[in-house]
């Protein structure tokens, strides 16, 4: 007599996180990630119908399973709320210094050409650097690679052409200046765009930035999702709160990312 053995989402999905913790503990990587695989292993009653639908949608593709779960631990270890503000802070820190180098090398570009003025009508001279090679040089000193591939090279070109073919030092600070000034920032990565587009911060940033690690892993970009993934409001609800580790007063639930899909289809505010 033949029996039909029973096939356990919720077991398969476990074993899939506690093999993540398994590898991370022996490479010693990505605590963080492994203390979400914890979080979910924890609410396991909670995240009973989150396996079963991830099962029902993704078993017929074997890597998308461990793929997805894969996502949701970095995401929540590197885009929580907390981590998406340290990345909007650090945002406005680069604007703000960007700012202050522009100021700065504005300033520093006319004292540069004061002191040349100087050297050329005052009757006195100060014995310093007034070459942008011999500022490389100097700046190269300790460059091993520099001074065996680069450093000849550059003298005998310095050599062959005098100083008028050069930038003076207070032009060459002007372009900092301005590079700083006109500088437009931008995400170095989908994950990060989306989660900071947003003018104010929100809890739905972690939900963007998850949206994003899908369709970067979407069979659309050559990922291991397939195409047209998406799991029902009240999963992903379910998969917040654990994920996050959501006490009871802060709960998602499913009728927030039924609204937050809503803005999301009708553009960003």
């Amino acid at each position: 007599m033949s029996s039909v053995q029973t096939v356990n989402p919720q077991q398969i999905c476990e074993d899939l996180l506690r093999e993540e913790k398994r590898y991370n503990s022996e490479h010693r990587i990505l605590p963080s990630e492994s203390t979400v695989a914890d979080r979910l292993l924890h609410r396991s009653i909670e995240m009973k119908p989150v396996y079963e639908e991830l099962y029902g949608k993704l078993h017929m593709h074997p890597p998308a399973l461990q793929c997805f779960l894969g996502l949701v631990l970095s995401a929540a270890a590197f885009w929580n709320p907390e981590k998406i503000q340290e990345a909007r802070t650090a945002r406005d820190d680069l604007a703000n210094t960007n700012r202050q180098i522009a100021r700065k090398a504005a300033e520093l570009a006319t004292l540069l050409e004061r002191r040349s003025g100087l050297h050329n009508t005052s009757g006195f001279s100060s014995d310093t650097q007034y070459h942008c090679c011999s500022v490389i040089e100097a700046a190269s000193q300790h460059n091993y690679l520099f001074r065996s591939y680069v450093q000849d090279r550059l003298a005998a070109l310095r050599g062959q052409y005098d100083l008028k073919y050069w930038p003076s030092l207070s032009e060459f600070i002007e372009v900092l200046a301005m590079d700083a000034e006109s500088a437009v920032m931008s995400a170095t990565d989908p994950l990060t765009a989306a989660a900071t587009a947003a003018v104010r911060p929100s809890r739905a940033d972690f939900f963007k930035a998850l949206f994003a690690a899908i369709d970067e892993n979407s069979a659309g970009n050559y990922g291991q999702l397939p195409r047209g993934f998406k799991l029902t409001d009240r999963a992903l609800a379910s998969l917040g709160n654990c994920a996050l580790d959501l006490g009871p007063d802060d709960l998602f639930d499913d009728a927030y990312i039924k609204r937050f899909r809503q803005r999301e289809r009708n553009g960003p505010k």
